[in-house]
């Protein structure tokens, strides 16, 4: 059976839409933003430090996206 998960209004202007495109470009682009700068500043850290932090390099890139798009990444 088919449904519809997202119902716009017909009456939606060609500048909303595109306005609502541009926004969530911007979110997407802020999210990979947070995901590179995490993923390289725990790439930068000693394997020490990680071991202080209670992290292995295996869980980096995890944390990585768990920061930037939340817990069901």
């Amino acid at each position: 059976m088919a449904y519809v998960s997202s119902n716009r209004a017909q009456s939606e202007t060609l500048t909303g839409r595109f306005a609502a495109l541009r926004a969530d470009a911007a979110q997407a682009y802020s999210n990979w933003r947070v995901y590179r700068t995490t993923l390289n500043e725990l790439n930068q850290l000693s394997d020490r430090e990680m071991a202080d932090l209670g992290l292995h390099r295996s869980m980096v890139r995890r944390i990585a996206l768990e920061a930037a798009y939340g817990k069901n990444a």
